[in-house]
């Protein structure tokens, strides 16, 4: 195994227990990594209760790949079982149980959005698990011995119970079950580490105290950050629209991480690449298309990540080699603000009517300056908020609004 640990600490926020300097391989991640004579186990899961990732669910799966990369064996977890309840953790309400048809479509999909991530082919360096194998097998007896492991006090310690409890939001007793059937996941599997984000530090510990009770060696914790989406401010997430999608074609991924706010821009390189932080253009522009072509790199190779900065810079105006097609201007004198963007749709000929406009809106076709717009109403006071920007619908339909 390499001795140079500069991955397993690049972006790792916290790894536990952590006793700097020990050579006890059950205190010291890095003396576990030096003394194995196999290789170590990773387990991480996902709940599918979605169809779509992000670059933020990309940040525990980079760290998988760097264990694989390392020789270590990645267990990648499908919470098949757990989806079907969904985690707990942060939500103010309870979540709506998903069919078993949903989850396993939602599966299929979160695994195809990986493969440029995993590595798929080398024998020995994946194990894909379906948790409904074990948890579905479980017989009251056991489900009691699980239950038996924990208070509920120690459950309305974990943070999104304590403030729900406190409020007088419900809290079913079937949501207690998720700390300890993802716990449980540990125990099936054998896991050595358990990787996770920082709000997954309950669950996490959760798996070691049942690894404990079970008469196994507990497993380390390794947790990472919380991305903070292309707004600068708040986690990334679909809801919110700060966010970029695995799936995403070259042309929006470039557009939107080309324009990474500079406070955010180094913790970018960091989570979602390998590059070298004491490497990073010193000038802040080229720091965002330098960041926008790497990671466009990785989910659609350097040819089309090239193609797409091209693309957007002839679209923003910063075209220079004269040889793209001029992006057709609308004025905006033609429209009496304030005025809706489905309107405005319809007026610069993008959409045949501003009805047209509004569906376009609704089934995810719009998008201004590269970010997809999602409010249908969506209301400009003022020329000046949208003077320069380029309007899109589709692929291949663009203006730029000008005065």
């Amino acid at each position: 195994m390499t001795s140079d640990l500069s991955w397993l600490y690049r972006g790792t926020e916290e790894i536990f227990p952590q006793v700097p300097d020990s050579d006890d391989a059950t205190e010291n991640l890095e003396a576990l990594l030096a003394q194995t004579d196999r290789p170590l186990r990773v387990k991480l899961g996902i709940d599918p209760t979605g169809s779509d990732l992000h670059l933020g669910h990309s940040i525990p799966f980079r760290k998988l790949r760097a264990f694989q990369d390392a020789g270590h064996t990645a267990v990648v977890i499908i919470g098949d079982f757990t989806a079907r309840i969904g985690d707990p953790t942060g939500k103010s309400e309870v979540r709506r149980q998903l069919t078993s048809e949903e989850v396993q479509h939602n599966a299929e999909t979160y695994l195809e959005q990986l493969r440029p991530i995993l590595d798929f082919d080398t024998p020995g360096r994946l194990e894909i698990r379906y948790n409904s194998e074990w948890l579905s097998e479980l017989d009251l007896a056991k489900t009691l011995e699980l239950l038996g492991t924990m208070t509920v006090g120690q459950m309305l310690a974990k943070e999104g119970f304590a403030q729900r409890y406190e409020t007088g939001n419900p809290i079913y007793l079937h949501e207690f079950f998720y700390p300890l059937m993802q716990g449980y996941d540990s125990v099936a599997v054998d896991a050595d580490i358990e990787l996770g984000g920082t709000d997954q530090k309950f669950n996490l510990a959760v798996g070691r105290d049942l690894l404990r009770h079970f008469g196994k060696k507990p497993q380390f914790g390794l947790l990472l950050p919380i991305l903070i989406g292309t707004d600068g401010t708040q986690k990334m997430s679909k809801s919110l629209n700060n966010y970029v999608g695995l799936k995403e074609d070259a042309l929006s991924m470039y557009s939107k991480l080309e324009k990474t706010p500079d406070a955010q821009i180094e913790k970018y390189f960091e989570l979602l690449t390998k590059v070298p932080l004491d490497r990073l253009p010193e000038n802040p522009r080229e720091r965002q298309k330098f960041l926008a072509i790497d990671i466009v790199s990785q989910y659609h190779g350097e040819k089309a990540a090239k193609e797409a900065q091209k693309a957007a810079m002839s679209l923003v105006g910063g075209n220079t080699s004269g040889t793209e097609e001029a992006v057709p201007e609308f004025s905006l004198a033609q429209v009496e603000f304030p005025a809706k963007l489905f309107y405005i749709l319809g007026a610069s000929g993008l959409c045949k009517s501003s009805g047209e406009g509004r569906r376009q809106i609704q089934g995810g076709a719009v998008r201004l300056d590269g970010d997809r717009i999602s409010d249908v109403n969506l209301t400009f006071e003022t020329i000046d908020r949208l003077d320069g920007k380029v309007l899109q619908v589709g692929k291949k339909k663009f203006v730029r609004l000008v005065k």
